[in-house]
């Protein structure tokens, strides 16, 4: 199964505990391949330098370093246009769409009203954490 997390989802696990710290879990257990895109993995350190919680600079490059290394990597071909509440979460459907991922976990209601967009399915962290 593979599977594009939101940075909200990555945020939300770091900092605290709940179906999204769970989600990262199962991800850290081997129970499913975690998709990104350079985009993606870009926004999540740009959101983690801004975040009201400091972390210190090299545990944000640890946390990179980590999704970089343990996740499939893809070069989105084509530039989707489905979310026109905030287009910047066009990335995660991109970055489904390139890999074929089966699922979007998210908590951002622009994604979570699409549902399923060319096969993937977008869902809440406490649904996906529920398959497994």
């Amino acid at each position: 199964m593979k599977a594009v997390l939101d940075t909200n989802v990555f945020i939300s696990g770091i900092f605290w505990s709940g179906a999204s710290r769970e989600s990262l879990e199962l991800w850290r257990d081997g129970k499913y391949m975690l998709v990104a895109s350079m985009e993606t993995v870009s926004e999540i350190e740009a959101v983690l330098k801004d975040f009201k919680i400091r972390l210190p600079d090299d545990l944000i490059a640890a946390w990179i370093d980590i999704v970089i290394e343990n996740c499939m990597i893809v070069e989105p071909v084509e530039k989707i246009d489905a979310v026109s509440d905030d287009p910047d979460d066009n990335m995660f459907l991109e970055a489904a769409v390139a890999a074929e991922a089966d699922y979007i976990v998210s908590q951002d209601n622009h994604l979570l009203k699409i549902k399923e967009y060319r096969g993937t399915k977008i869902v809440k962290p406490e649904e996906f954490n529920k398959m497994f």
